[in-house]
C-alpha cells in the first residue's frame, strides 16, 4: 500500500495505540505540535510520513502495520536511537535534504537522482527541491524502508548501528572486496572477517585494496568530517585525507599532494573506518 493511500483516521488510531495514548491531545503534546494538526490529519484523511516514521522509531511499531494495519518485516532497528519525542523529531528534520536523499539512493542501489525519480514516478524538480530546501520526505523514507528492508533508523537519522547481517563468528561474516583500478571499483570476491576487529560498527562496509594499502570503507557514511574518505573527483574514486576548513571548504591530501576545494567539487562515496598498510 502506498503511504498516500492509507486511511488517515485509522493510521492515527494505530499511532495512538502504539504510543499507548487515549487522546489526540497526548500525541500532539508528545510530538510538540498543535492538537489541531492531528485533527487536520483525520479530516484530510492523510497522516504525514514524518509522524508515522517517528512513531515507528519511538515505539518499535511495525511500519507496515501503522500504515495499513497489516504486519510485515520492514527493518526498524532502533538500537542506536536514544532520543524520543520532539528531540527525535528535530534529529530527523536535521537529516533532510541532500543527506536523506543520499541514503535513499544507497538503499535502492541507485547512482543518480533520475533513477529515483523514475522509480517513484516523480519529477526531477521534486527531488531537487528536497535538496535545496533541506526538506525531509518522510513518505519516501517509509516507502524506501518497506521496499528495501534497509534500517528505518539509519534512513531517517543516518545514525550508525550494527547490521543484523554480522555476527561474532568470522566464518559467518563476509563483506565485498573491491579494488581501486583507474578510479573505479572492481569486484575481487569476498572477505570473511570478525566484525569485532573493525574499529567502528559498519552499516555497509567494503574491503578496498590498492598496491600498498587496504581500507575498510563504510559506504553508508556520507556526512563529511575530518578523516580519510572515499571521494569521487572528476569522475574518479580515490582515498583522500580530509581537513574541514569551513562549512564549504576542505583541504584534501592524496598521495602527498594537498589542495583546497569546495565540498561541491566532489561526491562522498564512503568513510574509511579501518586502514591496513603493507610492507
Amino acid at each position: 500500500m502506498r503511504i498516500d493511500q492509507a486511511n488517515g483516521s485509522e493510521v492515527v488510531e494505530r499511532i495512538l495505540e502504539a504510543y499507548g495514548f487515549n487522546m489526540q491531545k497526548e500525541l500532539a503534546e508528545h510530538l510538540g505540535i498543535a492538537k489541531s494538526n492531528v485533527a487536520g490529519w483525520v479530516l484530510r484523511g492523510q497522516v504525514p510520513g514524518n509522524a508515522i516514521l517517528q512513531c515507528a522509531l519511538d515505539t518499535g511499531a511495525d511500519v507496515s502495520w501503522l500504515i495499513s494495519g497489516e504486519l510485515a518485516n520492514a527493518s526498524k532497528d532502533t538500537s542506536a536511537i536514544q532520543t524520543v519525542g520532539k528531540e527525535l523529531h528535530n534529529l530527523i528534520l536535521a537529516n533532510g535534504g541532500k543527506k536523506v536523499v543520499s541514503r535513499i539512493l544507497k538503499a535502492y542501489g541507485f547512482t543518480t537522482q533520475k533513477q529515483l525519480c523514475e522509480h517513484l514516478n516523480i519529477s526531477s524538480g521534486t527531488v531537487s527541491t528536497w535538496v535545496r530546501r533541506n526538506y525531509f520526505p518522510g513518505d519516501v523514507v517509509l516507502t524506501c524502508a518497506l521496499e528495501t528492508g534497509v534500517s528505518l533508523a539509519w534512513l531517517a537519522t543516518g545514525k550508525k548501528m550494527i547490521d543484523s547481517r554480522f555476527s561474532s563468528d568470522p566464518h559467518q561474516n563476509k563483506i565485498p572486496i573491491k579494488k581501486l583500478v583507474g578510479g573505479e571499483l572492481k569486484d575481487e570476491g569476498e572477505w570473511y572477517v570478525d566484525i569485532g576487529l573493525i574499529s567502528d560498527n559498519p552499516t555497509d562496509p567494503i574491503y578496498l585494496t590498492s598496491i600498498k594499502k587496504a581500507w575498510v570503507v563504510d559506504l553508508a557514511l556520507d556526512e563529511i568530517s575530518n578523516g580519510n574518505w572515499l571521494l569521487k573527483l572528476d569522475g574518479k574514486l580515490d582515498i583522500y585525507q580530509v581537513f574541514l576548513l569551513s562549512s564549504r571548504k576542505v583541504k584534501l591530501i592524496n598521495r602527498g599532494v594537498d589542495f583546497i576545494c569546495s565540498t561541491k567539487d566532489f561526491e562522498v562515496a564512503g568513510k574509511v573506518i579501518t586502514t591496513f598498510e603493507f610492507e
